[in-house]
């Protein structure tokens, strides 16, 4: 492959995987500064260690666990900082529902906030995220649901009004 190729296939790659590093690291690090780093980590780590993706799912699945893993590094530095949740801008794509479910689902702990994002906004089965986290399918099952019930109930304490199960 020559350079230009090299550079067009990392441009390819960038362009779709940029967004879902970012939503992700800011699932985990809650900050706008902070996940832009982590999109940028991510890349040089992919140009340090080139990988050979088998197809976009196991492209995907790399990148998710290559981010969640540094976002964790990051959280568990000593000098990473807490923010106040409103300083979390709202990116103007999303609804306002979208946005307020997204916004409570950041109050949740790390280990709800995680499955939520990768069963609701990447579409992981419970199986999948097994696997990617290594936990136990029933262990994901329960964080799920716990999650559900914990989330449920801080939009019905905001007004939302719940029209399922």
């Amino acid at each position: 492959m020559t350079t230009t190729e090299i550079k067009q296939d990392l441009k390819i790659i960038y362009d779709r995987e940029c967004d879902r590093i970012y939503r992700i690291a800011m699932v985990y690090l809650r900050n706008v500064c902070d996940a832009e780093d982590a999109v940028q980590a991510v890349f040089v780590k992919l140009l340090e260690k080139p990988q050979c993706f088998e197809d976009e799912e196991h492209e995907k699945a790399w990148f998710i666990l290559v981010t969640k893993n540094y976002c964790r590094d990051i959280l568990r530095s000593s000098w990473r900082k807490r923010i106040d949740l409103g300083d979390i801008p709202e990116r103007a794509s999303e609804d306002a529902m979208e946005s307020d479910v997204l916004i409570h689902m950041m109050k949740l702990p790390v280990k709800y906030r995680e499955v939520l994002y990768l069963y609701y906004y990447e579409g992981y089965s419970v199986g999948e995220m097994s696997k990617m986290l290594d936990r136990k399918e029933s262990t994901i099952q329960t964080q799920l649901a716990t999650a559900r019930k914990k989330l449920k109930i801080e939009l019905e304490k905001e007004g939302f009004i719940y029209a399922g199960k």
